[in-house]
């Protein structure tokens, strides 16, 4: 008998890694839903009229040839010692946080705590993150992180106007503010009509402005009290900003000592690597009376139904998706795990381990300075903490040559001086190779002394918490650690089915590269040709985004889906205002948009006009068309998502571009369900003009616990011109963020992605998010009714199943989603885009073992819900009013109408590797009416011991 090869492929990452259902299992799902193959679904699902013709081609690699590729790419990175400064600071990331956080996929696979019973672990960190930062800033409240230092700039001015008593329409910006977080604040406030007033602190008319911000240190170096300033605003009923240094606010007076309102800037350098420009968390604080203005999440402390203490996202009405266009912001991706991790360098260092940090960084500086002025160089500033300037005349470029030839990139600043910004990894050689480079071969001494006045040194305590004294030996610290990450659930353990949110596999071989040094040391305002490595990934990125989306161009600088939308926005209105149409100012959404489409468009000073919905959840055609002409050349864009928010390919896509069009408007499509269609339909050939691509979504990035995110915009040809330039790449328009790409690391991830998964990779990957979408709305078709679908019964990559029938029995949606915890499952997307109702999104990386557990527990809760109804169980002391069950609940008395078995181990949870819930449910009206934002203090934890 011959010898038959085996016709499987071993290093297929598509088909045999990242796609979940065998093709065994897929056959047998097909069968469920009575059509003989995938291509026939897709038929039935997706209309013929958007189907792309030609199919994406590129060949994929396997996960060793991908590991390969990256590190001959990463080779062509340049590693220098970057002593720019500008926000951006070499940092030590402690490895026991590198492997144990950046690198868990208990900790970067988490969703952002909505359901707080199952993200204890990481509201814990987050909170402690919150310390941390009101702490040492002086300042009360503080959020739960922010995309990075410019943007949190550009939030603290819209939120100083909300809060100010002054009438003024003018916001001063210290001239020594970091170049980046001037721009991004000048983008911020032109379509918003506040005027920008830049100067030196010495001009600054109170009288004439609602609020200032001063950079403290500032970018060149300087250190000075705003106290006067501060109360001079406040003489004027103004509110003050400082955008400030974590690390040096360890040494020096902090800002709320000054007076300051908020206190705003990037925990960067607290262990968080470069990455050429990100992702890093930015941080804010402010006044007690000013939290309910503050951006943002915030994280706050309540109790479960036992009266136990209990983590939870406080204040949560201000979020995009209730609020829409009176949302504080559009800020909907934090940077959580870049929270977290900052959170744990200061667990790790405790308070006098980041004062060493930052006196070894200080005196070093004070060495540098005392050495260059010994040797006749002119330096500035007088008082400084980390970063000085030296006026060294025509022979800057010969300065910076030698630096570069040392392995050194130092700051150019303008024509005659040069920067130099000392960090945690500056040591005797990197400062003797700084002198070489000015022709001084002989370093000074070691100093001790202050670079600045002690009227500036800070006399206040600070992070006194005992989270922050623990035994800073590794094994307490790796189990802290542990035991956080064992109160959450997240990817790791069990699917995470939230509609348009797309919690998909995050494969280990796209997240290697983003900690090599290649790729994590470099500072985002390096010379382009130490960054020729990731010139090739953006390069390739943005020509694979292009071939897949139909566009012609890509903007990779915002670093979330929202600020992705803010930014196709404002591109769209450059556009508008080049070809002299700026009176274009209504935009279009319809009722069911992401709740951050509105926040978006009245950020950018845009008129929101909401269009509603026809019965079956598509838009209202006819309503689209009359608020179109009733709009008239007035008309700056229509905002839609496709597939639709209700999860179906509605056929009259085309038709609502072309009304946009006919009016003179663009369409910015939502890219949020780009899963539906990689490889099916190009949005850029459908009609769309403009769209953001959540690549922490559809192309892989993990969600991270709420950030990191990246938000791309791809534009059609004719808004090309206008995407976001930046002040160190020139070009294009304003920035919206402070790094030239972004969160460029993390696009690592989705280049990865894109390679390993090939063109018919990612086809595939699609038609199978659609068949795992439509085999979970055929299984519970009878016990749950699916709300939309498309005009041949199918459904696109998510389903909506509608709660709402079970009020008359007293059970809600939260009492549905709490039960699933119990089941070892996160809930689907709760009351949205239709209030009482569950959106569910599978993902392709499930596999038919899992969809089945799914499947089985909303059925026994369908059963359990019966039960009720039948009042074969008590309305209100039931399994579902009592979910989710915790461990103490199991080891009380019981006194429930139900079993324990039935209460704690219903059909779908695991009977060995059970998921416990660390707290019961969470009261969150306690949580707003009694508002904790920082760790509580000891007596507390006392008390809950006793």
């Amino acid at each position: 008998m011959p010898y038959t090869p085996v016709a499987y492929d071993a290093y297929d990452f598509a088909n045999r890694r990242h796609i979940g259902p065998s093709p065994a299992e897929m056959a047998g799902m097909l069968e469920v839903l009575g059509v003989e193959s995938l291509d026939a679904l897709i038929a039935q699902t997706v209309p013929d009229t958007i189907r792309q013709a030609r199919p994406l081609d590129w060949a994929p690699l396997a996960e060793h040839e991908l590991l390969a590729r990256m590190r001959a790419v990463a080779g062509k990175n340049r590693v220098m010692t970057s002593l720019i400064g500008q926000g951006y600071y070499g940092t030590v990331t402690p490895p026991a946080i590198q492997r144990n956080i950046l690198e868990n996929p208990a900790w970067y696979t988490a969703y952002t705590p909505y359901q707080p019973e199952i993200a204890q672990g990481r509201l814990e960190a987050l909170l402690n993150y919150q310390t941390m930062v009101s702490d040492l800033t002086g300042l009360p409240v503080a959020n739960a992180s922010l995309l990075d230092e410019a943007t949190a700039c550009a939030e603290a001015m819209v939120m100083a106007q909300r809060v100010a008593k002054s009438k003024a329409r003018a916001f001063f910006v210290d001239e020594n503010c970091h170049p980046q977080n001037i721009a991004v604040m000048q983008t911020r406030a032109a379509p918003l009509g506040i005027e920008i007033l830049l100067g030196a602190p010495e001009a600054l008319e109170a009288d004439k402005v609602f609020g200032a911000i001063f950079q403290y240190p500032g970018t060149f170096g300087h250190l000075r009290d705003f106290t006067d300033e501060i109360a001079a605003l406040h003489a004027a009923k103004a509110v003050a900003v400082v955008a400030t240094d974590l690390l040096a606010l360890t040494m020096i007076k902090e800002p709320g000592a000054m007076g300051a309102d908020i206190a705003v800037g990037s925990s960067q350098r607290f262990g968080v690597p470069l990455g050429y420009g990100g992702p890093h968390a930015a941080f804010m604080s402010c006044r007690d009376d000013m939290k309910r203005a503050m951006p943002g999440r915030i994280v706050g402390v309540s109790i479960d139904a036992r009266g136990e203490r209990a983590y939870r996202l406080a204040l949560q009405t201000r979020e995009q998706h209730i609020r829409r266009e009176k949302a504080t912001s559009n800020v909907c991706t934090a940077q959580a795990l870049l929270a977290v991790m900052a959170s744990f360098y200061a667990v790790f260092h405790g308070p006098k381990g980041l004062r060493a940090i930052a006196e070894k960084v200080h005196f070093n500086t004070v060495r540098l300075a005392e050495a260059l002025k010994s040797a006749g160089a002119e330096v500035a500033p007088g008082a400084f903490f980390d970063t000085i300037t030296v006026r060294v005349g025509v022979g800057q470029a010969g300065i910076l040559a030698a630096a570069e030839q040392r392995g050194i990139n130092l700051r150019k600043v303008g024509r005659d001086r040069v920067g130099i910004s000392l960090d945690e990894t500056t040591d005797a050689d990197v400062i003797a190779r700084v002198l070489s480079a000015f022709g001084i071969s002989d370093p000074a001494p070691a100093e001790t002394a202050l670079g600045f006045p002690e009227s500036l040194v800070r006399a206040s305590d600070y992070l006194t918490h005992p989270v922050f004294h623990m035994n800073r030996a590794e094994s307490e610290m790796m189990r802290y650690m542990r035991r956080l990450s064992d109160r959450d659930l997240a990817l790791d353990r069990a699917m995470i089915p939230l509609g348009s949110c797309t919690m998909k596999l995050n494969a280990a071989a796209e997240m290697m590269p983003i900690t090599w040094p290649e790729f994590a040391s470099l500072h985002p305002f390096v010379p382009a040709d130490q960054a020729q490595g990731y010139a090739e990934v953006l390069r390739d990125l943005s020509e694979k985004l292009c071939e897949i989306t139909g566009y012609d161009a890509f903007s990779m600088q915002p670093n979330s889906g929202a600020q992705g939308e803010y930014a196709g926005l404002l591109t769209i209105q450059a556009y508008h205002r080049a070809r002299g149409e700026g009176h274009r100012d209504i935009c279009l959404i319809p009722v069911s948009a992401h709740g951050t489409n509105p926040a978006s468009a009245q950020m950018c000073g845009m008129q929101v006009v909401v269009v509603k919905s026809a019965d079956n959840g598509d838009i209202d055609l006819d309503d689209f068309r009359a608020k179109a002409e009733a709009a008239g050349n007035r008309l700056a864009a229509c905002m839609i998502t496709y597939p639709s928010t209700h999860g179906v390919f509605e056929e009259t896509v085309s038709e609502v571009c072309a009304i946009t069009h006919a009016h003179g408007g663009q369409v910015y499509l939502d890219g949020a369900n780009m899963n539906a269609m990689v490889g099916l339909s190009k949005p850029g050939e459908i009609g769309a003009d403009v769209s953001h691509l959540n690549l922490h979504k559809t192309f892989a990035i993990p969600h991270g616990g709420g950030g990191p995110g990246m938000g791309p915009i791809g534009v059609k040809a004719h808004l090309a011109p206008h995407l976001p330039g930046h002040p160190e790449t020139g070009g294009g328009e304003g920035p919206v963020s402070g790094a030239p790409w972004g969160s460029a690391s993390i696009l690592l991830i989705s280049w990865a992605y894109c390679l390993m998964m090939g063109g018919a990779g990612l086809t595939q990957a699609t038609k199978v998010a659609i068949l795992n979408a439509n085999y979970i709305a055929r299984r519970l078709e009878g016990a749950y009714e699916v709300l939309f679908r498309g005009t041949r019964g199918r459904v696109a990559h998510e389903c909506i199943l509608d709660t709402r029938p079970f009020a008359a029995a007293g059970i809600t949606v939260d009492d549905i989603a709490k039960r699933l915890i119990d089941n070892g499952f996160h809930a689907p997307t709760m009351s949205w885009p239709v209030a009482g109702t569950l959106m569910v999104e599978p993902t392709e990386s499930e596999t038919r073992a899992e969809l089945d557990r799914f499947v089985t527990a909303m059925l026994a809760i369908r059963d359990e819900i019966a039960a009720v109804e039948k009042g074969e169980i008590d309305a209100t002391n039931n399994p579902l009013k009592h979910a989710p069950h915790t461990v103490a609940d199991l080891i009380a008395e019981w006194d429930r109408p139900y079993s324990r078995e039935q209460g704690c181990f219903p059909p779908a949870s695991f009977r060995v590797d059970k998921y416990w819930p660390p707290v019961g449910r969470v009261d969150n009206v306690h949580g707003d009416r009694n508002l904790i934002c920082t760790c509580p203090p000891l007596e507390d934890y006392a008390e809950a011991a006793e």
